[in-house]
C-alpha cells in the first residue's frame, strides 16, 4: 500500500524541509512491532538528497488537503509547523498537527537513479490528532496536486482532466481549505504551462 503523506527532512544546515512522498508501507519486522517503508524520492529533490545525507526523515499521516496542495507545488517555510522530537531532536522533527508520524532512518538503498528505493526503519512514532473521517474533496485535491507534480510528464489535457474531476468532488462535498487547495493548483499548472 502506497501511504499518501507528508515528510520532513532536515539537510545538513538543520534547515527543514517539507515535502509529499508517496512511502509503500512494508510489513514490520516482528509481530505487533511498527511497519517498515519504502521511500521512492527522484534525484535532484530536496527530500532526496537529505534522505541520502542523513537518512533521516519522519513520516506523516495528514488530512490538511490545503497543507498538501502547498507542498507539492511549491516549498513552504516549515519552521513554525514542526516541533522536535524527543530524544531524536537534533535528527527528526515532526508536524505539530498530525494524525500520525513515524520517525524512520533509512536502512537499506537500492533502486537506480533517478528513483532511489530507501528502505527505512521506525525508530519512534505517535498519534496526534485523531481522525475525523474520510471526505471525497480532500481525495480529489490529492489526486489534482499529484497531476500538477506531473506537468513534465503528462499532456496538458490529461491533467485538464484530473483538475477538472477534482472540481466536481470539491464544489460538492468540499469547504472552504478545500476550494483554496484547488484554486492553488489551477494557478500553478495555468502558470506553469505559460512559462
Amino acid at each position: 500500500m502506497i501511504l499518501e503523506s507528508l515528510v520532513t527532512t532536515l539537510d545538513e544546515q538543520g534547515r527543514i524541509n517539507l515535502a509529499p512522498l508517496g512511502p509503500i508501507v512494508l510489513p514490520p519486522q516482528s509481530p505487533g512491532g511498527l511497519p517498515q517503508f519504502l521511500l521512492r524520492p527522484y534525484e535532484g529533490s530536496t527530500t532526496c538528497d537529505n534522505l541520502l545525507a542523513s537518512g533521516n526523515a519522519v513520516i506523516h499521516v495528514i488530512d490538511d488537503a490545503l497543507l498538501i496542495a502547498k507542498t507539492a507545488i511549491g516549498k513552504i517555510d516549515a519552521t513554525d509547523l514542526v516541533v522536535p522530537i524527543p530524544g531524536l531532536e537534533d535528527t527528526h522533527v515532526r508536524l505539530d498537527r498530525c494524525h500520525r508520524w513515524f520517525a524512520v532512518r533509512v536502512t537499506q538503498r537500492a533502486g537506480t537513479p533517478p528513483r532511489h528505493e530507501l528502505t527505512a526503519t521506525c525508530l519512534d512514532s505517535g498519534l496526534v490528532d485523531p481522525f475525523f473521517g474520510f471526505n471525497r474533496a480532500k481525495h480529489a485535491v490529492i489526486e489534482a496536486a499529484v497531476a500538477a507534480t506531473r506537468l513534465h510528464l503528462l499532456p496538458p489535457e490529461e491533467i485538464e482532466e484530473e483538475l477538472e474531476r477534482a472540481r466536481i468532488a470539491i464544489e460538492k462535498t468540499g469547504g472552504e481549505h478545500e476550494r483554496e487547495a484547488l484554486q492553488l493548483i489551477w494557478r500553478h499548472v495555468r502558470e506553469s504551462s505559460i512559462s
